[in-house]
């Protein structure tokens, strides 16, 4: 039996009564690699002296894709973010079509999408890649599902996949989350094949809850076994609150995982 991933799990969605950095330590102690959230809100100087390995982090604080304005403070902060990245070695920053708020609500509500917005999008992420390039770094983008985020731009899984696959730059991966395609679209080995040839993660939780796989409907080792079978070798991060214990959730993550 062998794991043929990387596994990864988000530091701020367990042990939410210790420290950021006691978490992280803790998950590179059980040999998980560590995802994070926003960054401002960490003691950098103790993630630093943790001992984790960082995978993923959100890539920008403020802004959107498809307007002028919120199109320049996004990349604004997504260049301070790659400075930080660089600092604690995140190998991915995420981005998502709007900053979201309170409830994880979109800052900036939008109902339609216009071509206008694909056109500014698609430029957003461009100047994106070029900054990406000259600092050396990656950043996803990010699919989100219509219940937990409505209204949000370029959320589906379709959007997402439209373009990354349209910019084609490797300095632009797609992080998949397989709990938000469930709930928006389902078909969830399906669309990691169309994806594939972009995919920089791949993230997952249990639906319904947003737990460790085991506690909802999703057939993870069935997932697993098709993400095998494509030869897919990079990072599933479990991105979930425990239904219980932590450690108990992070062995089922790692059982599901295993082939």
């Amino acid at each position: 039996m062998t794991v043929p991933f990387r596994l990864a799990a988000c530091a701020e969605m367990l042990w939410q009564d210790k420290p950021i950095e006691w978490r992280a330590a803790r998950l590179a102690d059980l040999g998980f690699s560590v995802g994070l959230w926003n960054w401002p809100e960490h003691d950098l100087a103790k993630l630093e002296k943790s001992g984790a390995n960082f995978t993923i982090m959100n890539g920008f604080l403020e802004g959107s894709l498809a307007d002028d304005a919120g199109a320049e403070r996004l990349l604004a902060t997504a260049l301070e973010t790659a400075q930080v990245g660089k600092r604690l070695g995140v190998e991915r920053l995420n981005l998502l079509g709007t900053c979201l708020g309170e409830g994880g609500l979109p800052v900036v509500r939008t109902h339609a999408v216009t071509g206008a917005m694909w056109l500014k999008a698609r430029d957003t992420l461009n100047r994106v890649c070029d900054m990406a390039e000259k600092e050396g770094v990656v950043f996803t983008l990010e699919n989100l599902n219509p219940l937990d985020h409505p209204d949000c731009p370029f959320a589906t899984t379709s959007d997402v996949l439209a373009l990354v696959s349209s910019i084609n730059r490797p300095e632009l991966r797609i992080n998949i989350d397989l709990y938000h395609t469930q709930i928006g679209e389902g078909d969830l080995i399906r669309w990691c094949e169309k994806c594939l040839p972009w995919i920089g993660e791949v993230q997952v939780a249990d639906n319904p809850g947003r737990c460790e796989p085991g506690t909802g409907e999703i057939a993870f080792a069935g997932v697993a076994k098709a993400l095998d079978r494509m030869g897919y070798t990079g990072m599933v991060t479990l991105e979930a609150y425990a239904a219980g214990d932590p450690d108990a959730a992070l062995e089922a993550f790692r059982t599901a995982f295993t082939l």
